[in-house]
């Protein structure tokens, strides 16, 4: 999923004002549209932007955090595509269009690449089969991360996705917006259970450095605040809490890092601020 010229037409914001979605509550705030605000995206209302800009005034650098995460999501696809050999793809919390999307990134270095994407949020599945209609190697699908098995087998999924071959399962920012109580811990289980042998696991996710860290820490714990309030979740978790989501999948070097410093390219900026340690991502192999 990318830009395009008809980023104004498509959603919400043109001119300051705010325009009908069929299908769509713009009066709720949602995550995938908080996010797109952050990335210099249009496809979002006031309910939204308002949410948005009281993130900002806890951590400024906010959208240098949404930057580093398609920078990660873009450089963990590069390498699973290019030197690993995967051929499909299934990006669980998507998210709205925007520059450099699993496909585009996948199909550069390997042409043909297969990718699904899914998202909770009805908007995503608007904008998302407007723009693929035409590629026939790429879908979106509605569906809720909290039930797998029926993610994965949807008839969409399973047209394009063959569970017996290795498979790209990205996670990016998706594990945190589930609460405790929701299992996110047994909801990754049940999903790697699913994959099989040389499938990888791409997650990054909201972190909480603790004491190591107290500035960051106490920053951590006001976003989390602020999050659950407005969006009724978001979760800045420990480091050895997100690394329980891998389970016992062989964690690629350089492990469980600050996004920014997962394999690098040698002139990709990085940008340091407060956020800069409270998110983090890996990647994992399936042995």
């Amino acid at each position: 999923m990318a830009d395009d010229e008809s980023a104004t037409d498509r959603t919400g914001s043109e001119g300051g004002q705010d325009r009908p979605v069929p299908g769509v509550d713009s009066t709720t705030p949602s995550i995938s549209r908080v996010y797109d605000f952050m990335l210099g995206g249009k496809d979002n209302f006031a309910v939204d932007r308002h949410v948005a800009e009281m993130a900002l005034k806890i951590a400024p650098d906010a959208p240098a955090a949404a930057r580093a995460n398609r920078g990660f999501l873009r450089r963990a696809v590069r390498h699973l595509a290019g030197e690993v050999g995967i051929r499909q793809f299934l990006d669980i919390g998507s998210g709205l269009p925007t520059q450099g999307n699993v496909h585009e990134v996948a199909q550069a270095v390997a042409p043909g690449s297969k990718v699904v994407y899914a998202d909770i949020d009805p908007i995503v599945l608007v904008h998302g089969r407007a723009l693929l209609a035409k590629d026939d190697s790429t879908t979106v699908i509605q569906g809720d991360i909290r039930q797998p098995e029926d993610l994965l087998s949807r008839p969409e999924t399973r047209r394009l996705i063959d569970f017996d071959q290795p498979v790209g399962l990205l996670l990016l920012g998706i594990l945190h917006h589930l609460n405790d109580e929701e299992d996110p811990g047994g909801i990754a289980a049940r999903l790697r259970a699913l994959l099989p042998s040389g499938s990888h696991l791409v997650i990054s996710h909201f972190h909480n450095p603790g004491p190591t860290r107290p500035e960051v820490s106490a920053q951590a714990h006001q976003a989390e605040k602020l999050f659950n309030q407005n969006l009724g979740t978001g979760r800045w978790r420990s480091h050895d809490e997100i690394m329980a989501y891998f389970g016992d999948w062989k964690l690629l070097d350089p492990g469980l890092v600050p996004l920014a410093e997962w394999r690098p390219e040698p002139d990709e900026p990085v940008e340091r601020g407060i956020t800069y340690h409270t998110f983090v991502g890996g990647v994992a192999r399936n042995p």
